[in-house]
């Protein structure tokens, strides 16, 4: 399957970052958009509240004149992350008075947060979804229809 530079990249940060335990949601550079953009906190100043949806005027100029960090518009960055938070137990926006998991570094949680951010790259990208494993299960003519190589 042919993927993008960006996805690419994306994932091969996301991933290094879970397996060294450099993966943190409330840390604007260790969350998934904080490592997708190579654990700089900048795009934090794309809107107003950490998980919000909308583009603060920063974020709305750099949408408009069509800039993309590491290959993805404002806009996108803010959604890859509300979906990471959310998926991972947050209510959004991160406040100290929203509900979030007990414990937000447990593998378990970043794995529910990365696997819901795989899924939306794969999306942006119109590509099948990478995580996607029930293809493994198929079965045709009593065989597996895919074959682990």
């Amino acid at each position: 399957m042919k993927t993008s530079q960006r996805l690419e990249s994306a994932i091969k940060k996301l991933y290094t970052a879970f397996h060294n335990n450099e993966l943190h949601p409330e840390c604007c550079k260790q969350c998934a958009v904080g490592n997708i953009l190579d654990n700089t906190d900048s795009w934090k100043h794309l809107s107003d509240e950490h998980g919000a949806l909308e583009l603060n005027y920063i974020g709305n100029v750099h949408q408009m004149l069509g800039r993309k960090f590491n290959g993805y518009s404002p806009l996108e960055l803010l959604h890859i992350e509300a979906r990471f938070l959310k998926a991972c137990g947050y209510q959004l926006p991160l406040h100290h008075k929203n509900k979030k998991p007990k414990n937000p570094t447990d593998n378990d949680v970043l794995f529910e947060g990365l696997t819901a951010v795989v899924t939306y790259l794969c999306k942006l990208d119109n590509i099948p979804n990478v995580m996607d494993y029930t293809k493994l299960f198929e079965v045709k003519n009593e065989e597996f229809h895919f074959q682990l190589v």
